[in-house]
């Protein structure tokens, strides 16, 4: 059987090499054209296209690939299967592959089908998620299911932290899908309709943290903002990112303050307690921040540099 993959970021590189581990005939790579990193515009590859090229695999760099159609066909693929690719298929590019295209998705399905299932589950404060293989059909993330690896979430683990595990799980997933896909021994479960949700791609205008929300949907936003697009705060006017945060334990003397503050302000004035922001529901301590042009570092060192003082009021 000769697969064709299609993939973008570090999220698809390790499926691709344990498919190549595992002794699967790969003919060929699709990937998104390079593009302008860093502040200086470098034209930087996708990681999917670095890895290809280090495994001596032919690349096909797409802009829009409907128009590749006849360059998707010269491969000779069996199936093609898709990782964070990036692009929406068409029933042209579908009906290339006589054994199906078939999707490695980061989230459990039909709950989070989209743009951003390992980002959205953690805001949402989930506890659990997973990998599912997905037959592509045209439709978003509709397709019926061939396999599914669960995984319990920490509560403290970070986008990034779940995206490299859920890669690993994925790139043991997708070995498991091909063997079955293979073997011609398979069924396929539909979706159905119950439960379907859709989560979009996430960006700046989601990472703002508003304090009048209780702890834990702050300290989860924290995590699935880190680390892009990083969860962000206003004091004084002056953005601060937030890279690490957790809910507050107060004392009895700092719990008979509480009430008497307001939503927002900063609560403590001792910088080994940290940098403490009253919420709905009590208080979230910053454990790990950064000023606009200045260096990561603890809430404690920034209260005791005075760049945070007690009773300062973060914009709501």
């Amino acid at each position: 059987m000769k697969i064709l993959f299609a993939g973008t970021p570090e999220f698809a590189v390790e499926p691709l090499k344990n498919l190549i581990r595992h002794g699967f005939e790969v003919a060929g790579v699709i990937t998104q054209t390079d593009k302008p990193q860093g502040r200086k515009g470098i034209l930087t590859p996708p990681p999917v296209k670095t890895a290809a090229i280090e495994l001596g695999i032919p690349v096909l760099q797409t802009v829009k690939i409907r128009d590749e159609v006849e360059s998707i066909k010269a491969f000779g693929a069996d199936i093609l299967i898709t990782c964070a690719y990036g692009q929406i298929l068409t029933q042209a590019v579908l009906d290339c592959f006589p054994l199906g295209v078939w999707n490695i998705h980061a989230g459990l399905l039909p709950k989070y089908r989209g743009a951003s299932p390992i980002q959205s589950c953690i805001v949402n404060g989930e506890k659990e998620t997973g990998v599912c293989i997905m037959k592509t059909e045209l439709g978003l993330d509709c397709g019926d299911i061939l396999c599914v690896a669960k995984t319990e979430i920490s509560p403290s683990e970070t986008y990034g932290e779940l995206s490299s595990r859920l890669s690993a799980v994925g790139a043991e997933l997708i070995i498991t899908a091909v063997t079955l896909l293979q073997s011609g021994n398979y069924t396929l479960t539909p979706q159905g309709e119950e439960g379907v949700g859709v989560v979009r791609k996430i960006g700046k205008e989601q990472a703002k943290i508003t304090f009048d929300k209780p702890a834990k949907e702050i300290v989860d936003l924290v995590r699935g903002m880190n680390p892009a697009p990083i969860a962000y705060a206003l004091l004084n006017g002056e953005k601060m990112n937030v890279y690490r945060a957790e809910k507050a334990e107060l004392t009895g003397e700092e719990q008979a303050e509480f009430s008497a503050c307001k939503i927002g302000e900063v609560l403590f004035d001792k910088p080994k307690r940290g940098l403490a922001v009253k919420c709905l529901d009590g208080a979230v301590k910053l454990l790990e921040v950064q000023l606009s042009g200045g260096k990561r570092m603890s809430g404690g060192d920034l209260l005791n540099g005075r760049k945070a003082q007690k009773g300062q009021v973060f914009e709501c």
